[in-house]
């Protein structure tokens, strides 16, 4: 079973930068795609970014944090990240990572009822 813990939530000024980790406390992450997904207080969910897990990977990152966020994998630690820079005051919400079990290779979706196990989220703020 995949269990998943994200990392690396706060509070930062506009134009600073955070790193989210995923990680699974059963070592499983390396064999699924996985997506990061963010909810904003009274809005929906989101598919911000997502990366296959076949190297060489594909990446989605969606339009309103491209050019600022990015996305990418360790495999030798089974880790997943989330580079954010240059936050902005739309981008606070709780971030999830997800991973979805049924889509090998090198795709990853956009849909967020592709992803089957989820962790707690974390909350990303951002305050001048």
């Amino acid at each position: 079973q995949v269990q998943i813990v994200e990392s690396g939530g706060g509070l930062v000024h506009p134009g600073e930068s955070l790193r989210l980790s995923c990680r699974d406390s059963g070592f499983a992450l390396n064999n699924y795609a996985i997506g990061w997904i963010r909810q904003a207080p009274g809005k929906e969910r989101e598919v911000v970014s997502c990366i296959s897990s076949r190297f060489p990977y594909t990446t989605f990152i969606d339009h309103s944090v491209k050019g600022r966020f990015t996305v990418s994998r360790d495999t030798g630690k089974n880790m997943v990240y989330l580079q954010m820079d240059n936050l902005r005051p739309d981008d606070p919400a709780a971030y999830f990572c997800a991973a979805d079990r049924a889509l090998e290779g090198y795709a990853c979706s956009t849909l967020i009822s592709s992803y089957d196990d989820w962790g707690q989220g974390t909350q990303v703020t951002v305050s001048s």
